[in-house]
């Protein structure tokens, strides 16, 4: 909980926006149905140490029914369904480099078209610091990783082994590359990589520059405020998405709110939301490894229960749209313009129905403006962090899905689906 360092202050000044807070809905806030659920992956032994965080999807260049859902289960590596939640693909994470070293942990994953031809997913690996890439055809994906791929954060596989590695990740194409932005465990900081075509068909990358969001902040008392989190931990980042028509990156900093900043790294950040819990002091307990927190001096949002997770965007035309944020502490999305600076509009959550429980601390989550297959006016994809029922007390996670057009009648948002492809 150290005062950010003064060369970081002199580099960057942050700016925080907005006017009066509009409070979320409470008791009011939408429910709404889901319409598939994906199986239950368990985090045990007898369940591949499968845990659900994050998906992408794939949209098939002509057949929009084989499109798919792409999603990363951590320890259990990739797993990939059709529309209907049915499983087509398992893709393992790697082993361990070493007896003593850390097996590879997938976190997130989004889409990029059209890399030298080809669709890739692209996949940031915590257990091993490193990035994997796969090829997308025809819905079955192969792994182009380059084996020479270096870490992304580390130099040497013993700092890999101390767990500060590549964590959330959203893709980025413009006229210069395809990059994806990748953040950092326990730090602040988010890279820019370049993927790199490589001998043999396989796809590199390279690090562009890194920047460093603050890990802690001046409060209108004057006082200087961190979160509570273990010593020697800061800030972190996770769900993060870039605008690709305006080059913009949201990032969620997940205990402290969401920021945009130019997706090449440079200019301003901006914090455009804050979580609620901003500005509460707290003191670590080693014996319980929690935070007891202090008196609420009220400087946090109104829309966002930490932890802030995962983002994603739904494109209209004329520059306009949606950003939607997984509300994690209380199991809502917040929904933001994508224009102008990103007021906010609604909040809602992924309730119970026919059979199919609802979203609880959901992490990553995806939407696509774009028909695909049955969900002919949209899809949302969000992790379900706690799915039901419950199995002897198995850890059990999964993905739901969520036509757009039911969240977009109950929020009174628009449905358009010819204002933007994915596939350019």
């Amino acid at each position: 909980m150290r005062p950010l360092p003064r060369l970081l202050l002199a580099a960057l000044t942050f700016t925080l926006i907005g006017g009066p807070a509009v409070p979320a809905a409470g008791s009011g806030v939408a429910s709404i149905d889901p319409d598939v659920e994906t199986p239950a992956l368990f985090d045990d032994e007898a369940g591949g140490n499968a845990n659900g965080d994050d998906p992408a999807i794939w949209v098939h260049p002509s057949d929009s029914d084989a499109s798919v859902v792409i999603t990363t289960a951590k320890e259990g590596g990739l797993y990939v369904y059709d529309l209907r939640g049915r499983q087509l693909q398992h893709l393992p994470a790697p082993a361990a480099p070493g007896p003593d070293d850390e097996a590879g942990r997938f976190n997130n994953v989004d889409v990029t078209y059209g890399f030298g031809g080809r669709d890739l997913a692209i996949v940031s690996d915590r257990g091993r610091d490193t990035l994997r890439v796969y090829a997308v055809s025809g819905g079955h994906l192969t792994d182009v990783t380059d084996p020479a791929a270096p870490f992304v954060f580390n130099t040497t596989q013993q700092q890999v082994n101390d767990a500060e590695t590549a964590y959330g990740l959203a893709a980025w194409k413009d006229s210069t590359g395809t990059y994806a932005l990748v953040s950092r465990r326990h730090r602040t900081s988010v890279g820019l990589v370049k993927l790199l075509a490589k001998p043999g068909g396989t796809v590199g990358y390279q690090v562009v520059r890194t920047l460093d969001l603050p890990a802690s902040f001046t409060l209108p008392n004057g006082r200087t405020w961190a979160p509570c989190l273990e010593p020697g931990e800061q800030a972190q980042v996770e769900g993060m998405v870039v605008d690709q028509d305006k080059d913009v990156l949201y990032a969620a900093q997940e205990d402290v709110g969401i920021w945009r900043v130019r997706a090449d790294l440079t200019g301003t950040p901006v914090l455009v939301d804050k979580v609620r819990e901003y500005g509460v002091p707290g003191t670590y307990d080693p014996a319980t490894e929690e935070c007891t927190p202090g008196a609420d001096p009220g400087y946090g949002g109104r829309h966002l229960t930490a932890d802030a997770e995962g983002l994603t965007i739904y494109y209209r035309d004329n520059g306009k749209g949606y950003l939607l944020a997984s509300s994690q502490g209380d199991s809502t999305f917040a929904v933001y313009r994508r224009e102008g600076t990103n007021a906010y509009l609604g909040q809602f959550r992924i309730g119970r129905h026919d059979g199919i429980d609802g979203v609880e601390n959901s992490d990553g989550s995806t939407v696509l403006n774009t028909p695909l297959g049955d969900f002919d006016e949209g899809l949302f994809v969000s992790h379900d962090g706690l799915n039901t029922p419950a199995e002897a007390g198995r850890e059990n996670t999964n993905f739901k899905f969520t036509g757009w057009d039911d969240i977009a009648d109950e929020l009174d948002l628009d449905v358009d689906t010819d204002g933007w492809n994915p596939r350019g």
